[in-house]
Parts: structure tokens; C-alpha cells; sequence
């Protein structure tokens, strides 16, 4: 299953990440993929605000991963400089995930999905047409996620985005 949503600023983003945030449980994994800019850090930022997190959330780009403590302790990595997911190994993903009181967040996680667990809710976020819009596809991946389907689908709702009605052709 796949949702489609939109927010227009970077608050809202973070509005819609902090909402997401309500509904992990421990041992969930989100992963963040998008292009540089595209608002991964900001979500990750309102997700800990969800989580009641009240340190600074920054990208962990030269950290390789940071852990916050909050309603949930939250693992942040980003895989980014990663040259191989043989390095996924050596930063200790398999513990980080075998943590049941946390949440694991990872920045660019797509650039490691084979080395993933096949139980994930994966976030894409691209650029929309005005420059503080972003566009979320949200794809759930394994029974976790399937689970909260319309837990996730209500608690996101005013950002949702509904194909395009097509009205009636009108008889002649």
C-alpha cells in the first residue's frame, strides 16, 4: 500500500512527521529517501518532536548515527557516505534494529534496502512546485506497518493527497 501526501512548508512537514511519530512502537523502522535538500533532516527533526525528544536532532552525516532519547529512544542514521553495506556492519544497524524500545530512522536507507528487513514503512519525499513544498510517498513494507494502515491513513489525513477527479462526460 502507498499514500500520497503534500505539505507546503517546512513546519507542516514537520507537523506531519510529528503526527507519524505518535503511531511507532518499538522495533519500528522508517526509511527516508529523497534527493539533497529535500527535507529528510526537517521530517526527522518533527518526528523526535513527536516522540518528545527535546535535544537538537541534526543530520548525522559525519556521525554516521546519533541516538535520542524521548517516549522512545531514537536511532538517526544516514547512510549517505556509506561506500558499501558491508560499512552497515560495522555501524551496528543489526543491534540498532534489534532495539525494542526504539524507533530506527535512517536518512538515505534506500542506498541499503537490501541489507533491510523486509518490515519497514519506507518515506520518499521529492520537491513540489513551490519551493517550501514536498511531496511524500509513504510505502509499507511487511505486516507492521499493515497493521496501523488506517491508523496511519487517519492520522495523516489533512495532508493527503486524493487522485485527480475526473468529472462526467455529459451526455449529448
Amino acid at each position: 500500500m502507498t499514500l500520497r501526501l503534500r505539505t507546503r512548508s517546512v513546519e507542516a512537514t514537520r507537523e506531519l512527521a510529528a503526527r507519524l511519530a505518535e503511531l511507532v512502537a518499538g522495533g519500528d523502522l522508517i526509511v527516508l529517501a529523497g534527493d539533497l535538500g529535500a527535507g529528510k533532516t526537517a521530517f526527522a527533526q518533527g518526528f523526535g518532536l513527536g516522540l518528545g525528544i527535546d535535544d537538537q536532532i541534526t543530520s548525522p552525516t559525519f556521525t554516521l548515527a546519533r541516538q535520542y532519547e524521548g517516549r522512545l529512544r531514537m536511532h538517526h542514521l544516514d547512510v549517505y557516505r556509506f561506500d558499501a553495506t558491508a560499512e552497515v556492519h560495522d555501524v551496528g544497524l543489526a543491534e540498532l534494529l534489534d532495539d525494542d524500545e526504539a524507533v530506527t530512522l535512517i536518512e538515505w536507507g534506500d542506498a541499503i534496502m537490501p541489507t533491510l528487513p523486509a518490515d519497514l514503512l519506507e518515506i520518499r519525499i521529492t520537491l513540489g512546485d513551490e519551493d517550501d513544498d514536498r511531496e511524500f510517498e509513504l510505502r509499507i513494507v511487511g505486516s507492521r506497518w499493515a497493521a496501523r494502515r488506517r491508523a496511519l491513513t487517519t492520522a495523516l489525513a489533512e495532508w493527503l493527497v486524493t487522485p485527480d477527479a475526473h468529472p462526467a462526460e455529459e451526455a449529448g
